[in-house]
């Protein structure tokens, strides 16, 4: 790994994360786990915007040590953090089909820094932290002949965040994280929620897409696939009008009859608009029905993590979904947002409820790192 200086006076090195979303970007600059400059744009990556101001960013500050690059799907190919090869940027393009809202300007970007910057690029999978998932989470009662000529399985997502949250945990609770048991819910624009065992991830709602599990922003989430392959019948709805209404118009946006997909929006219009009510009472009984689920896959539950932008930002959301956990020992955290990671539950609850930053960017950082060592 290149460094700028030498010898014992080296500077700590420096990595530039890259995470693309679907209509939006974001770089971080990371030096020892904190963020020295940052680009946010909510143009979609591969419009002529984004690219120009990718380009004006890195152009204006001295090479990284390296780029760490979020992956959301690494499928069969891409398992561990991976530094990048032709070999294996030849080979990712089969992959979008997995994740076709996400891998695409995943490597349009990927390919726009390859070009601009001669370091080590590395590509850090969300499906990752759930590799090892237990056979019996991971595999689909599907016909084995399908399992095994698609490589059909549960791959769960959102890994960054749940490696990161579970660190934090750690801290706080100050316990060792290969000895923790926790459920873990990242609440965002996609969502889903994990079961972590002993450090290790032993079951999630999300599956071999990031479709699958509790409603979104605007995904759908898990429905009943009769229902899908019913719609697809006598020409009810075509495959592109299916995928684009499970993909784009469904979840909180679909559920609140259009209204929005932002639960600070919902959350403000509930008291008067019933619509917006039945959208966040759908929403926190599917994300607790996860948990409760996921629960069945531990021996005992240490604590509970929300992370993501809802997870982190909204209290409301926290508190009903807690509120339907009282089974599981959850108590109903009170008060609103809090500055900083923390026990958000009432003192000597039972099961202790935290409240933790997202920081993909951190992890993806720290993930980089350990590649290239």
């Amino acid at each position: 790994m290149p460094t700028r200086t030498s010898g014992p006076e080296a500077d700590p090195p420096i990595v530039l994360t890259v995470n693309a979303g679907s209509s939006s970007l974001r770089l971080d600059y990371v030096r020892e786990g904190e963020v020295t400059d940052s680009l946010r744009r909510s143009e979609p990556p591969g419009s002529a915007a984004a690219d120009r101001a990718v380009r004006d960013f890195v152009a204006a500050h001295d090479p990284p040590d390296a780029v760490g690059h979020r992956l959301v799907h690494g499928g069969d190919l891409v398992r561990t953090p991976t530094v990048l090869d032709e070999a294996l940027r030849r080979s990712l393009d089969r992959l979008t089909t997995l994740a076709p809202l996400h891998l695409p300007p995943a490597l349009h970007l990927l390919d726009q820094i390859r070009a601009e910057l001669e370091v080590p690029q590395v590509l850090c999978p969300d499906t990752a932290f759930h590799a090892h998932l237990p056979a019996a989470a991971a595999t689909y009662p599907l016909p084995a002949r399908w399992r095994r000529q698609w490589g059909l399985r549960r791959y769960g997502f959102h890994g960054l965040s749940y490696a990161y949250a579970l660190r934090r945990a750690a801290n706080l609770l100050d316990r060792p994280a290969d000895g923790l048991h926790l459920l873990l819910a990242h609440l965002g624009g996609g969502a889903s929620v994990c079961a972590v065992r002993d450090g290790r991830s032993v079951d999630t709602s999300m599956g071999f897409t990031p479709l699958d599990g509790i409603p979104m922003s605007k995904r759908s989430g898990a429905v009943d696939p009769g229902m899908l392959l019913w719609l697809l019948e006598d020409d009810r709805l075509s495959l592109a009008e299916l995928a684009d209404g499970l993909n784009h118009r469904a979840g909180l946006l679909g559920l609140s009859g259009g209204l929005s997909d932002d639960t600070r929006d919902l959350v403000a219009a509930a008291p008067d608009d019933p619509t917006a009510a039945l959208a966040l009472t759908v929403y926190a009984h599917r994300v607790r029905r996860e948990l409760a689920a996921a629960a069945t896959s531990l021996d005992r539950l240490d604590a509970l993590v929300f992370t993501g932008e809802i997870g982190w930002d909204q209290p409301e959301v926290r508190h009903d979904v807690c509120a339907g956990l009282r089974l599981l020992g959850v108590t109903p955290p009170e008060g609103g947002n809090v500055p900083a990671d923390s026990v958000v539950s009432p003192p000597g609850a039972g099961v202790p409820v935290l409240v933790v930053e997202p920081r993909e960017d951190l992890e993806v950082a720290a993930e980089t790192l350990a590649a290239l060592r």
